[in-house]
């Protein structure tokens, strides 16, 4: 039975790892495909053994048998392994395994009416044969194991050659879907619980967990402590202490002065982030830091008045309500070929939502290359469109306006909508005619780069605008654009937006939406940073020119071209090269690129124009010429030109022989090899707000209040500032100011991720901050599961450390600023040495003397036996409780 099993992997090269002795048969493995690449692998060590006698750089070749299985040797391996064969009709031969699919249990709870346990228990106990229940991961298993009640400690099976009788047995393989054969039934999580489970991987993650992935704590790096101001993070250091060990944080402070911060308060500092250029760093118990911060709080206390009232004057702005009749919108988002993913659905929610809410809707659609934002646009559109509002796309590059008039010709053919375009790919007659036909409302959609910005450019009926990477335009196109939002809907796209618009969506003034999960088989496009190297760049160019795809070369500058497109004719003789660039003629360019789409060109030499626009899902490779001259956002956009499809697509990024980048050109490559993830581009932004600060949020400058206090705690206090002036607006509304403090939580115990459990220090440290960052009990438990998936059983200190994030929220809720457990009992603190239902604790104490004393430090001290570590554990945590039910109602539901 062993060798059935693995043959329902989605990826059936990994058979060998757990089939010994059986060889499954893929097309690419059939001797002609062998043949071809034997002969491809042979043209690669040739070329490099050309260069090495041509070139002065020093190439050393290894002998393609040395790497590769020849035809004869593979077919010797063959033959002495068992053949299976995997075929979805019915066999006549003997020796054949017949396979069923397995019952999906999730929907029998409906059916029957019980509760999910009960159901898979009920067909455990009926089922004839053993079953397997496949988790998807270790931390799955001991979840379901605790779920279904299963005698004995978590056992996995590995091997089913011997299972008998009936009877449940666990194991961790992540398929999607079970099956039933003769000998035994496996189950997966899918069928046991749906898609809630074997998606949770890919659930949408919110803007402030790309904000913490974007901010892990570097050694040396200037951090700030929300108490005591800009320090250097020197390093996690484990504390022993009586017996116990604690992880901390060690800060230097002026003078040498040492800070340890337990992991548990790690929320209380944050990055400095910006240039460091010369900072000072402040002094321990100092009042320069207080009345820095002071001051600060003072000016962002203005800005988030006026920040509001920005936002305030735009809510209470009329707009057309846009609400188009189900029917023709459900057939309309019909025509969509592909299946929309959870991020896509949830932002097209929010802009019907808003386009349906009856004032002007500003709202930030944020998703990477690729992942689908024009469909939200396109389903606007069609919206506004469908109630006689016209509508205007606005591109900052002709190309990307030409892309979008060719997407919404497609998507809106049949329907009895006129789209037009305005750009210079357009003559001067048909500009003209289309201006006419906007001006007498004959034209629904207009779509074009700033012309359509233009004095003479005049709508009849505008409802709806669209902003397509706003970070392009410059300031006197953005001005206009200011004045076209007065009274109409505003939906800006884009997958690196700068820092200004991040800042504004980040800080609630503006609403935002992220799509972040990729399309169904995209792939993360590889991502090679060099010093150019002709012999890699042609093999990477013949490599896509015989699997039939097209290549991007990209130049920083037009004088570079005719240099470059003569070595590339000599580099690669056997392709055809097209050359453009944003100096051509309009007709010039507009038939290069349809020929390159349309494959008359194998590679496309060019400036950034391609930077935007380009959508051709067969080129999947991308050079770019001198990186270190590009943007990290420009590098970023190049990038998502290629891996487009289900391809694997390929980025070399080539520096200049001997020369070495700038410290910024460095880092800004360093970046881009390390987002290589798919749907990094808010992720990028976050870095860009880092390098560059936030830019004008009012008009007025910002940067030097970021450098104050650093652009983390600058982000936070600006957060707050706007929160409390949204309640103090609205004094019934829910808006709550975000707290900055942090309770101190001392159990006497090691309270720690060990080295030996996280062996990568800032993997431990990331894991800290976002710990210290959860706000919920939920969050906390849904990390324990995750570091049991990714690490293995947690030990007793990585316990320790959640079951004290856990007491730390509650006493946050409770008003406990500290809490020590001791031997003989506990000393609790109240924040600011107030607790904010004094009435009940007083009576609380009164009916407990003896147990609760009232210290003359206005402290409580507790009587309890507490010499054991769970019982400290039990300990704080009843006390935590019993203080918070103390609270009011509605401080305890706010809490």
């Amino acid at each position: 039975m062993e060798h059935w099993l693995p043959l329902f992997y989605e990826q059936l090269d990994t058979l060998a790892d757990y089939t010994p002795g059986a060889i499954i048969t893929n097309d690419y493995r059939t001797p002609a495909l062998q043949v071809e690449r034997d002969e491809a692998v042979a043209d690669y060590y040739d070329a490099r053994r050309h260069h090495l006698r041509k070139d002065s750089a020093a190439y050393n070749p290894v002998p393609p048998e040395q790497l590769f299985l020849t035809q004869d040797r593979f077919n010797r391996i063959w033959r002495n392994h068992a053949l299976l064969t995997l075929s979805p009709y019915a066999s006549t031969e003997g020796d054949a395994l017949s396979i069923r699919t397995s019952p999906q249990l999730f929907n029998r709870r409906h059916e029957e009416g019980q509760h999910l346990r009960d159901v898979i228990l009920n067909y455990l106990n009926q089922a004839s044969l053993p079953v397997i229940l496949a988790a998807n991961s270790l931390g799955s298993a001991d979840r379901i194991h605790k779920m279904l009640g299963m005698e004995g400690d978590l056992t996995l099976y590995e091997r089913f050659t011997s299972l008998s009788g009936k009877g449940a047995h666990l194991t961790v393989l992540p398929i999607e879907s079970g099956f039933t054969t003769p000998a035994f039934i496996l189950l997966t999580e899918q069928d046991l619980f749906g898609e809630r489970i074997i998606r949770t991987q890919k659930r949408k993650r919110k803007s402030e967990a790309f904000m913490a992935e974007a901010a892990a704590f570097t050694e040396g790096e200037l951090i700030v402590h929300r108490e005591h101001g800009i320090g250097r993070f020197d390093g996690l250091t484990t504390v022993e202490v009586n017996n116990t060990r604690h992880d901390c944080l060690k800060l230097i402070y002026d003078g040498g002065d040492k800070l340890f911060l337990p992991v548990e308060n790690i929320d209380l500092v944050s990055r400095y982030g910006t240039a460091e250029g010369e900072v000072g760093l402040d002094k321990l118990g100092g009042v320069a830091w207080q009345k820095r911060k002071s001051a600060l709080k003072k000016r962002l206390k203005m800005a988030a008045e006026a920040l509001i009232k920005v936002a305030a004057a735009r809510a209470a702005t009329p707009a057309p309500v846009i609400a188009p009749e189900a029917g023709i919108y459900d057939e309309f988002a019909a025509r969509f070929p592909y299946t929309e993913t959870d991020d896509q659905l949830q932002a097209i929610d929010d802009v019907r939502a808003d386009l349906a809410a009856g004032h002007a809707m500003d709202r930030l659609i944020c998703g990477d290359v690729g992942f689908g934002k024009t469909e939200v646009a396109l389903r606007a559109a069609f919206s506004a469109a469908s109630q006689g509002m016209q509508v205007a796309v606005i591109a900052p590059t002709t190309l990307l306006a030409r892309q979008h008039f060719h997407t919404f010709s497609e998507r809106f053919r049949d329907l009895p909508f006129t789209v037009r375009m305005l750009s210079r790919l357009v003559s001067s007659k048909q500009m003209a005619e289309t201006k006419t036909a906007i001006s007498e409302g004959k034209v629904d959609i207009t779509i074009g780069t700033h012309a359509v910005l233009g004095s003479a450019v005049e709508f009849k009926n505008l409802g709806l605008l669209v902003v397509d990477e706003e970070q392009h335009f410059g300031v006197a196109q953005k001005e206009k654009l200011k004045a076209l939002k007065s009274n109409i809907h505003v939906l800006t796209l884009s997958a690196t937006p700068i820092p200004r618009t991040l800042q504004l969506s980040l800080s609630g003034v503006r609403e935002l939406s992220l799509i972040t999960t990729p399309p169904v088989d995209r792939l993360a496009v590889r991502t090679y940073v060099m010093p150019y190297d002709p012999v890699v760049l042609r093999e990477a160019i013949l490599r896509e020119y015989h699997r039939g795809g097209k290549v991007f070369y990209v130049t920083p500058r037009v004088k570079y071209m005719a240099e470059l497109e003569a070595k590339l004719r000599e580099l690669v003789p056997e392709i055809k090269i097209a050359a453009a660039h944003g100096q051509m003629g309009a007709v010039a360019l507009d038939r290069i690129m349809n020929e390159f789409y349309d494959g008359k060109y194998d590679l496309l030499l060019s400036t950034t124009i391609i930077e935007s626009g380009i959508d051709i899902p067969t080129a999947n490779t991308m050079i770019i010429d001198r990186a270190d001259m590009f943007g990290l956002s420009q590098l970023y956009q190049l990038r998502g030109r290629v891996g487009r499809s289900k391809q694997r697509a390929y980025a070399y990024l080539t520096l200049p022989h001997g020369r070495m980048p700038t410290a910024d050109a460095q880092k800004r490559l360093e970046v881009m090899q390390q987002l290589d993830s798919l749907g990094a581009g808010f992720q990028l932004a976050s870095y860009d707000m880092d390098i560059r600060g936030f830019g004008n949020l009012l008009g007025e400058e910002q940067s030097g209040h970021v450098k104050e206090v650093g652009i983390e705690l600058y982000q936070a206090m600006l957060e707050e500032a706007i929160a409390d002036m949204k309640r103090r607006r609205s004094p019934g509304s829910d808006t709550e100011t975000p707290d900055s403090w942090s309770p101190q939580i001392n159990l006497g115990m090691s309270v720690l991720i060990p080295e030996s459990y996280v062996e990568d220090l800032s993997l431990r440290l990331s894991l800290y901050r976002r710990a210290a960052a959860f706000s919920s009990q939920a969050d906390l438990e849904g990390f324990a599961a995750e570091l049991v998936d990714r690490f293995g059983t947690a030990p007793i200190e990585v316990e320790h450390f959640i079951a004290t994030l856990s007491i730390k929220l509650l006493c946050k809720q409770a008003g406990i600023a500290r809490l020590d457990i001791g031997p003989k009992g506990a000393v609790l603190g109240f924040r600011n040495n107030k607790f904010e239902n004094p009435p009940a604790l007083l009576d609380h104490i009164a009916r407990n003397q003896g147990r609760i004393k009232l210290r003359a430090d206005q402290t409580l001290f507790l009587a309890a036996d507490s010499n054991a570590d769970e019982k400290r554990l039990e300990l704080a945590l009843a006390i935590a409780e019993e203080i918070r039910g103390l609270l009011p109602e509605s401080g305890a539901e706010a809490a």
